[in-house]
């Protein structure tokens, strides 16, 4: 049996199952500090016999295996969770083979596997919410360099009439500054949820997706391109989003239909929990080779 957590900034997703994606338990616990909700975590998974535990997290997080804090959360704006080891703390609690990577990676893998982009060998997962994520399948396999992919803090172009400075706290109009759910509450005073009727709040929307897809596309050339989270639940940003990015290319590249190339998670909310079962598997056949 396969141990799954999605570490979100609000609460950690839980579940077991296997390889597969099938979730025999699942529960969510609310991520306050860590001595409070690892507790809450490891007294769920202590109730089953694993095998291997994937851990899909919020970040920053440290991914390198020759580095001495792999397995940490690291400059997270959530202070209590700041250098917190938390692969370690799995395993002090499980001596099972721990696979680790970002809430957004794990999603990509579980939509590359098992989903919207099942049997290609490369495919980019987006997730806009209360922030940008992206992960990266390439060749098969997840994308890492000197650390994991942070493409939500990308410089875009802004738009001319746009006079919203940005909420990130670290780059002010970077793509999360400007296009997350915090960026649309604040510039528009209101929730996205209440704002579906309002044409300009999609199309500036659609503009600043456009704006980091063609980066992506032109640099990583990937051969589908998934659009999650909660912001991209109001559907009609896709279509200011074709627009703008067929504008954008200009015919310099030839696209598949895009309606087929962007698309939504077949897997929808489940995509991360269920990448991070696949992180787990990945971690307990690596053991096996070993």
């Amino acid at each position: 049996m396969l141990g799954a957590i999605e570490a979100g900034g609000t609460k950690f997703v839980c579940a077991v199952g296997d390889e597969f994606g099938n979730i025999t338990d699942v529960i969510q616990i609310p991520t306050t500090i860590p001595d409070e909700t690892m507790t809450e975590v490891i007294n769920f998974f202590k109730k089953y016999s694993l095998d291997a535990m994937g851990i899909g997290s919020f970040g920053p997080i440290d991914v390198n295996m020759e580095s001495p804090t792999y397995g940490y959360i690291t400059s997270t704006p959530k202070t209590a969770w700041k250098n917190y080891p938390l692969v370690q703390a799995i395993k002090d609690a499980f001596s099972v083979p721990v696979g680790f990577n970002t809430d957004v990676n794990a999603a990509a893998l579980a939509e590359a596997t098992l989903g919207a982009a099942k049997g290609l060998d490369s495919c980019l997962y987006i997730t806009i919410g209360t922030g940008i994520g992206a992960g990266a399948i390439v060749h098969g396999k997840l994308l890492q360099g000197l650390s994991h992919p942070e493409m939500g803090h990308i410089l875009v172009p802004r738009h001319p009439n746009d006079k919203y400075e940005g909420g990130c706290p670290y780059h002010r109009d970077c793509l999360e500054g400007l296009a997350a759910g915090p960026g649309i509450e604040e510039r528009w005073g209101d929730k996205g949820v209440n704002l579906v009727e309002r044409e300009e709040v999609w199309d500036l929307e659609g503009y600043y997706i456009a704006q980091a897809l063609i980066q992506y596309i032109l640099i990583l050339s990937p051969k589908r391109i998934i659009l999650g989270g909660g912001v991209m639940n109001q559907k009609q940003v896709f279509s200011y989003i074709y627009k703008y990015l067929d504008e954008l290319m200009n015919q310099y590249v030839n696209f598949p239909d895009l309606s087929s190339y962007i698309v939504s998670p077949v897997l929808g909310n489940r995509a991360g929990i269920t990448g991070s079962l696949l992180l787990a598997y990945q971690a307990l056949q690596d053991e096996s080779r070993s």
